[in-house]
Protein backbone atom coordinates (compact mmCIF):
# COMPACT_ATOMS: atom_id res chain seq x y z
CA UNK A 1 0.00 0.00 0.00
CA UNK A 2 2.96 2.31 -0.17
CA UNK A 3 2.43 3.78 -3.70
CA UNK A 4 -1.91 3.28 -3.70
CA UNK A 5 -4.56 2.60 -1.81
CA UNK A 6 -6.99 0.05 -3.90
CA UNK A 7 -10.73 0.53 -2.40
CA UNK A 8 -13.54 -1.64 -2.07
CA UNK A 9 -16.91 -0.33 -1.00
CA UNK A 10 -19.54 -2.04 1.09
CA UNK A 11 -23.05 -0.34 0.42
CA UNK A 12 -22.85 1.72 -2.67
CA UNK A 13 -26.16 3.67 -1.85
CA UNK A 14 -26.96 7.45 -2.62
CA UNK A 15 -24.02 8.76 -0.01
CA UNK A 16 -21.76 7.22 -2.31
CA UNK A 17 -23.02 8.88 -5.74
CA UNK A 18 -21.22 11.66 -5.21
CA UNK A 19 -20.21 12.49 -1.52
CA UNK A 20 -17.81 10.27 -1.63
CA UNK A 21 -17.70 7.53 -4.11
CA UNK A 22 -16.07 9.63 -7.11
CA UNK A 23 -13.20 10.68 -4.21
CA UNK A 24 -11.94 7.11 -4.01
CA UNK A 25 -10.67 7.21 -7.50
CA UNK A 26 -9.79 11.47 -7.95
CA UNK A 27 -7.80 11.12 -4.84
CA UNK A 28 -4.03 10.89 -5.56
CA UNK A 29 -2.64 7.20 -5.09
CA UNK A 30 -6.27 6.20 -4.79
CA UNK A 31 -8.37 3.67 -6.87
CA UNK A 32 -11.68 2.16 -6.26
CA UNK A 33 -10.83 -1.72 -7.07
CA UNK A 34 -14.53 -3.05 -6.48
CA UNK A 35 -17.99 -2.42 -4.68
CA UNK A 36 -20.78 -4.48 -3.37
CA UNK A 37 -24.59 -4.15 -2.35
CA UNK A 38 -27.03 -6.93 -2.05
CA UNK A 39 -29.36 -5.67 -4.91
CA UNK A 40 -27.13 -7.52 -8.08
CA UNK A 41 -28.79 -4.54 -10.63
CA UNK A 42 -28.08 -1.76 -8.74
CA UNK A 43 -24.33 -2.56 -8.01
CA UNK A 44 -23.79 -3.74 -11.20
CA UNK A 45 -24.83 0.04 -12.72
CA UNK A 46 -23.01 1.36 -10.16
CA UNK A 47 -19.73 -0.15 -11.40
CA UNK A 48 -20.51 0.84 -14.83
CA UNK A 49 -21.11 4.34 -14.14
CA UNK A 50 -18.41 5.01 -11.88
CA UNK A 51 -16.08 2.70 -13.76
CA UNK A 52 -15.36 0.08 -11.16
CA UNK A 53 -13.80 -3.05 -12.59
CA UNK A 54 -15.40 -5.04 -9.57
CA UNK A 55 -18.72 -5.99 -8.21
CA UNK A 56 -20.47 -8.14 -5.50
CA UNK A 57 -23.35 -9.29 -4.37
CA UNK A 58 -21.58 -10.35 -0.81
CA UNK A 59 -19.67 -8.48 1.81
CA UNK A 60 -17.52 -11.30 2.44
CA UNK A 61 -16.30 -11.86 -1.38
CA UNK A 62 -15.32 -8.71 -1.56
CA UNK A 63 -13.47 -8.18 1.64
CA UNK A 64 -11.41 -12.00 -0.07
CA UNK A 65 -10.27 -9.98 -3.20
CA UNK A 66 -7.03 -9.83 -2.98
CA UNK A 67 -7.08 -6.21 -5.20
CA UNK A 68 -8.64 -4.61 -2.24
CA UNK A 69 -6.74 -3.20 0.16
CA UNK A 70 -8.84 -1.00 2.19
CA UNK A 71 -12.76 -0.79 2.87
CA UNK A 72 -15.02 2.18 2.69
CA UNK A 73 -18.45 1.02 4.91
CA UNK A 74 -21.15 2.79 3.61
CA UNK A 75 -24.14 0.96 5.19
CA UNK A 76 -26.68 2.05 7.20
CA UNK A 77 -25.90 2.47 11.06
CA UNK A 78 -27.16 -0.90 12.21
CA UNK A 79 -24.48 -2.70 10.46
CA UNK A 80 -21.47 -0.53 10.30
CA UNK A 81 -20.09 -2.58 13.46
CA UNK A 82 -20.56 -5.75 11.72
CA UNK A 83 -18.53 -4.82 8.59
CA UNK A 84 -16.27 -3.29 10.16
CA UNK A 85 -15.10 -6.09 12.02
CA UNK A 86 -15.48 -8.40 9.19
CA UNK A 87 -12.97 -5.77 7.14
CA UNK A 88 -10.13 -5.52 10.28
CA UNK A 89 -10.32 -9.27 10.98
CA UNK A 90 -9.84 -10.26 6.73
CA UNK A 91 -6.68 -7.85 7.41
CA UNK A 92 -7.90 -4.50 5.35
CA UNK A 93 -7.81 -1.20 7.49
CA UNK A 94 -11.83 0.98 7.10
CA UNK A 95 -13.16 4.14 6.80
CA UNK A 96 -16.66 3.83 8.17
CA UNK A 97 -19.35 6.40 7.43
CA UNK A 98 -21.13 8.50 10.30
CA UNK A 99 -22.45 7.33 13.27
CA UNK A 100 -19.38 4.99 13.69
CA UNK A 101 -22.03 2.67 15.70
CA UNK A 102 -24.91 2.43 16.69
CA UNK A 103 -23.63 3.41 20.45
CA UNK A 104 -20.61 4.01 22.50
CA UNK A 105 -20.41 0.51 23.40
CA UNK A 106 -20.14 -1.10 19.39
CA UNK A 107 -17.85 1.74 18.79
CA UNK A 108 -15.68 0.32 21.73
CA UNK A 109 -15.55 -3.13 20.47
CA UNK A 110 -14.45 -1.35 17.08
CA UNK A 111 -11.38 0.23 18.14
CA UNK A 112 -10.61 -2.88 20.36
CA UNK A 113 -10.72 -4.85 17.13
CA UNK A 114 -8.63 -2.44 15.58
CA UNK A 115 -5.92 -2.47 17.86
CA UNK A 116 -5.77 -6.47 18.22
CA UNK A 117 -5.73 -6.57 14.22
CA UNK A 118 -3.44 -3.64 14.00
CA UNK A 119 -5.78 -2.15 11.31
CA UNK A 120 -6.32 1.08 11.60
CA UNK A 121 -10.24 2.53 12.17
CA UNK A 122 -10.99 5.80 10.20
CA UNK A 123 -14.46 7.42 10.79
CA UNK A 124 -16.08 9.34 8.02
CA UNK A 125 -16.47 12.67 9.77
CA UNK A 126 -15.56 14.75 6.18
CA UNK A 127 -16.26 17.95 7.77
CA UNK A 128 -12.68 17.62 9.94
CA UNK A 129 -11.11 18.20 6.45
CA UNK A 130 -13.03 20.68 4.49
CA UNK A 131 -11.87 24.27 3.48
CA UNK A 132 -14.90 25.70 5.33
CA UNK A 133 -14.12 24.77 8.99
CA UNK A 134 -10.84 24.75 8.85
CA UNK A 135 -11.10 28.48 8.42
CA UNK A 136 -13.37 28.08 11.50
CA UNK A 137 -10.54 26.83 13.51
CA UNK A 138 -8.20 29.42 12.30
CA UNK A 139 -10.44 32.07 13.04
CA UNK A 140 -10.78 30.98 16.70
CA UNK A 141 -6.96 29.59 17.21
CA UNK A 142 -6.12 33.10 15.85
CA UNK A 143 -7.98 34.36 18.88
CA UNK A 144 -11.19 36.07 16.63
CA UNK A 145 -13.33 35.71 19.61
CA UNK A 146 -11.25 36.24 22.29
CA UNK A 147 -11.38 33.78 25.13
CA UNK A 148 -13.91 31.56 24.31
CA UNK A 149 -17.57 31.51 26.78
CA UNK A 150 -19.93 29.64 25.47
CA UNK A 151 -21.45 27.61 22.84
CA UNK A 152 -24.86 27.43 21.62
CA UNK A 153 -26.22 25.21 18.72
CA UNK A 154 -29.86 25.32 16.95
CA UNK A 155 -30.79 23.19 14.32
CA UNK A 156 -34.66 23.18 13.29
CA UNK A 157 -36.52 22.10 9.90
CA UNK A 158 -39.75 21.27 8.87
CA UNK A 159 -40.72 17.91 8.54
CA UNK A 160 -40.00 16.12 5.05
CA UNK A 161 -42.37 15.36 2.34
CA UNK A 162 -41.59 11.73 3.02
CA UNK A 163 -42.08 12.08 6.98
CA UNK A 164 -45.34 12.84 6.27
CA UNK A 165 -46.05 9.31 4.44
CA UNK A 166 -46.88 5.99 6.69
CA UNK A 167 -45.72 3.72 5.19
CA UNK A 168 -43.15 5.65 2.37
CA UNK A 169 -40.69 7.03 5.04
CA UNK A 170 -37.07 6.85 4.97
CA UNK A 171 -34.76 4.48 6.97
CA UNK A 172 -33.10 7.32 8.80
CA UNK A 173 -36.32 7.40 10.80
CA UNK A 174 -36.49 3.38 11.89
CA UNK A 175 -34.70 3.36 14.91
CA UNK A 176 -33.87 -0.34 14.77
CA UNK A 177 -31.66 0.65 11.67
CA UNK A 178 -30.45 4.21 12.19
CA UNK A 179 -31.35 4.53 16.04
CA UNK A 180 -32.81 7.69 17.02
CA UNK A 181 -33.86 9.23 13.38
CA UNK A 182 -32.67 12.80 12.32
CA UNK A 183 -31.15 13.37 15.78
CA UNK A 184 -28.63 10.73 15.05
CA UNK A 185 -28.49 11.45 11.32
CA UNK A 186 -27.01 14.87 11.63
CA UNK A 187 -26.15 15.36 15.25
CA UNK A 188 -22.91 13.33 15.02
CA UNK A 189 -21.71 15.98 12.34
CA UNK A 190 -22.00 18.85 14.60
CA UNK A 191 -20.72 17.44 18.22
CA UNK A 192 -17.86 16.09 16.16
CA UNK A 193 -17.09 19.07 14.63
CA UNK A 194 -17.02 20.93 17.72
CA UNK A 195 -14.99 18.59 19.23
CA UNK A 196 -12.44 19.51 16.30
CA UNK A 197 -12.90 23.23 16.86
CA UNK A 198 -12.80 22.98 21.05
CA UNK A 199 -11.77 19.95 22.38
CA UNK A 200 -12.84 17.12 23.74
CA UNK A 201 -16.58 17.56 25.45
CA UNK A 202 -16.50 16.09 29.15
CA UNK A 203 -19.56 15.85 30.13
CA UNK A 204 -23.48 16.08 28.71
CA UNK A 205 -26.91 15.46 29.32
CA UNK A 206 -30.26 15.75 27.29
CA UNK A 207 -34.04 15.57 27.07
CA UNK A 208 -35.65 13.66 23.69
CA UNK A 209 -39.21 13.39 22.96
CA UNK A 210 -41.50 12.58 19.74
CA UNK A 211 -43.56 16.27 19.89
CA UNK A 212 -45.11 14.93 16.14
CA UNK A 213 -45.98 12.26 16.39
CA UNK A 214 -45.19 11.12 12.38
CA UNK A 215 -42.87 8.11 13.49
CA UNK A 216 -41.94 6.41 16.54
CA UNK A 217 -38.43 8.12 16.97
CA UNK A 218 -37.47 10.81 18.83
CA UNK A 219 -38.01 13.91 16.42
CA UNK A 220 -37.08 16.95 19.20
CA UNK A 221 -34.14 17.29 21.70
CA UNK A 222 -32.78 19.45 24.11
CA UNK A 223 -28.81 19.20 25.64
CA UNK A 224 -26.86 20.38 27.66
CA UNK A 225 -22.69 19.60 27.66
CA UNK A 226 -18.85 21.07 28.79
CA UNK A 227 -15.96 21.03 27.02
CA UNK A 228 -12.67 19.78 29.10
CA UNK A 229 -11.59 23.10 28.82
CA UNK A 230 -14.70 24.54 31.21
CA UNK A 231 -16.70 25.79 27.94
CA UNK A 232 -20.22 24.79 29.10
CA UNK A 233 -22.71 24.36 25.57
CA UNK A 234 -26.60 24.59 25.15
CA UNK A 235 -28.19 22.81 21.96
CA UNK A 236 -31.74 22.20 20.70
CA UNK A 237 -33.12 20.15 17.82
CA UNK A 238 -36.81 19.72 16.04
CA UNK A 239 -37.32 17.95 13.26
CA UNK A 240 -41.02 18.60 13.32
CA UNK A 241 -41.18 22.69 13.20
CA UNK A 242 -42.81 24.76 10.81
CA UNK A 243 -41.23 26.21 8.17
CA UNK A 244 -40.85 29.86 9.01
CA UNK A 245 -38.61 28.49 12.04
CA UNK A 246 -35.92 26.70 10.36
CA UNK A 247 -32.91 27.66 11.40
CA UNK A 248 -29.61 25.72 11.50
CA UNK A 249 -26.66 27.56 13.19
CA UNK A 250 -23.88 27.01 15.42
CA UNK A 251 -22.59 30.25 17.69
CA UNK A 252 -19.19 30.51 19.74
CA UNK A 253 -19.34 33.59 21.86
CA UNK A 254 -16.10 34.63 22.73
CA UNK A 255 -14.68 37.89 25.18
CA UNK A 256 -14.19 39.34 21.95
CA UNK A 257 -16.89 38.45 19.51
CA UNK A 258 -19.41 36.04 18.47
CA UNK A 259 -18.40 33.17 15.21
CA UNK A 260 -21.48 32.49 13.52
CA UNK A 261 -20.91 29.49 11.11
CA UNK A 262 -23.47 26.32 9.65
CA UNK A 263 -22.88 22.43 9.91
CA UNK A 264 -24.68 21.40 6.62
CA UNK A 265 -25.79 24.59 4.77
CA UNK A 266 -22.35 26.11 4.57
CA UNK A 267 -23.61 29.70 4.89
CA UNK A 268 -21.04 32.30 5.02
CA UNK A 269 -19.18 32.16 8.40
CA UNK A 270 -19.28 35.72 10.37
CA UNK A 271 -17.60 37.17 12.44
CA UNK A 272 -19.38 39.56 14.89
CA UNK A 273 -17.71 42.23 16.82
CA UNK A 274 -19.77 44.98 18.60
CA UNK A 275 -21.80 46.42 15.45
CA UNK A 276 -19.51 45.08 13.04
CA UNK A 277 -19.63 41.83 11.09
CA UNK A 278 -17.11 40.38 8.52
CA UNK A 279 -18.13 37.47 6.44
CA UNK A 280 -16.65 34.84 4.74
CA UNK A 281 -17.63 32.59 1.99
CA UNK A 282 -15.90 29.60 1.56
CA UNK A 283 -16.24 27.38 -1.32
CA UNK A 284 -17.45 23.71 -0.63
CA UNK A 285 -15.29 20.67 -3.09
CA UNK A 286 -17.82 18.81 -5.53
CA UNK A 287 -17.43 15.56 -3.60
CA UNK A 288 -17.20 16.67 -0.13
CA UNK A 289 -15.75 13.95 1.25
CA UNK A 290 -12.68 14.12 -0.62
CA UNK A 291 -10.56 16.13 1.25
CA UNK A 292 -10.42 13.39 4.34
CA UNK A 293 -10.63 10.90 2.37
CA UNK A 294 -7.18 11.62 1.00
CA UNK A 295 -6.00 12.20 3.92
CA UNK A 296 -6.65 8.85 4.80
CA UNK A 297 -5.35 7.89 1.64
CA UNK A 298 -2.10 9.69 2.69
CA UNK A 299 -2.02 8.03 6.29
CA UNK A 300 -2.10 4.86 5.10
CA UNK A 301 0.53 5.59 2.93
CA UNK A 302 2.74 6.59 5.86
CA UNK A 303 2.30 9.90 5.15
CA UNK A 304 0.79 12.51 7.70
CA UNK A 305 -2.46 11.50 9.75
CA UNK A 306 -5.92 11.56 9.09
CA UNK A 307 -7.95 14.42 11.54
CA UNK A 308 -10.76 11.95 11.96
CA UNK A 309 -10.13 8.28 13.35
CA UNK A 310 -12.29 6.11 15.33
CA UNK A 311 -11.16 7.11 18.21
CA UNK A 312 -12.71 10.77 17.27
CA UNK A 313 -16.12 8.61 16.16
CA UNK A 314 -16.49 6.74 19.42
CA UNK A 315 -15.95 10.29 21.96
CA UNK A 316 -18.87 11.61 19.96
CA UNK A 317 -20.77 8.27 20.00
CA UNK A 318 -20.02 8.68 23.68
CA UNK A 319 -21.90 12.15 23.92
CA UNK A 320 -24.75 11.17 22.08
CA UNK A 321 -25.49 8.33 24.50
CA UNK A 322 -25.37 10.61 27.15
CA UNK A 323 -27.75 13.03 26.10
CA UNK A 324 -30.06 10.41 25.36
CA UNK A 325 -29.91 8.90 28.31
CA UNK A 326 -28.14 5.80 27.48
CA UNK A 327 -25.12 5.74 29.91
Amino acid sequence: MENHVRWGIIGCGDVCEKKSGPAFYKAEHSALTAVMRRDGAKVADFARRHGVPKYYTRAEDLLADPQVDAVYVATPPSTHREYALMAMRAGKPVYVEKPMGMDYAQCTEMLKVSEETGQKLFTAFYRRGLPYFLKVKSLLDGGAVGKVLTVGIRHCRAPLPSDLQPGGQSWRVDGGIAGEGYFYDLAPHTFDILDFLLGEIADACGYAENRGGLYAVKDTVSASFRFKSGVPGTGAWCFVAPESSAEETVEIVGTAGKLCFSVFSFAPIRLVHGIETESYPVETPEHVQQPLIQEVVNDLRGIGQSPSTGANGARTAWVMDRIMGKS
